[in-house]
């Protein structure tokens, strides 16, 4: 049993270094061919949108709101892929136990706490929203 607890302690320590790895990080997704790029950090923080000239219309904002909404999503999308590839095989828990851990110990299981992201098909899809 000792063993064990050991092993989940390694894991969630694990965790804890590849959580902190993705905060450093940053991850860019763009829209309208490059007009509008935002910035996230690993963990999904919306960090700096950068918005190009010619992208800029007074007399049509709708279409600015929605570049920036795809550059976002697609700057999320990929903070998740990069946040998914981090935590690899740390997110299933220990093999044998259960995606949950033993006891079900926080941050042991699939999309534990301090992932930072909702669980695959979440309603909301929100950084940070994660019910572990």
């Amino acid at each position: 049993m000792s063993n064990l607890l050991a092993q989940a302690q390694a894991m969630q320590d694990q965790l804890m270094r590849a959580q902190a790895d993705l905060e450093s990080q940053e991850v860019s997704g763009s829209a309208g061919g490059g007009l509008v790029t935002a910035v996230v950090s690993g963990t999904g923080e919306l960090l700096r949108l950068e918005i190009g000239k010619d992208v800029v219309d007074p007399e049509d904002t709708e279409t600015l709101a929605d570049l920036i909404v795809a550059a976002v999503r697609d700057a999320s999308e990929n903070a998740k892929a990069e946040a998914a590839k981090a935590m690899g095989p740390l997110a299933g828990g220990i093999p044998g136990l259960g995606s949950e851990g033993p006891g079900g110990l926080p941050g042991l299981g699939s999309g534990g706490p301090g992932i930072g992201f909702a669980n695959p098909g979440s309603a909301t899809g929100q950084p940070g929203q994660n019910p572990g």
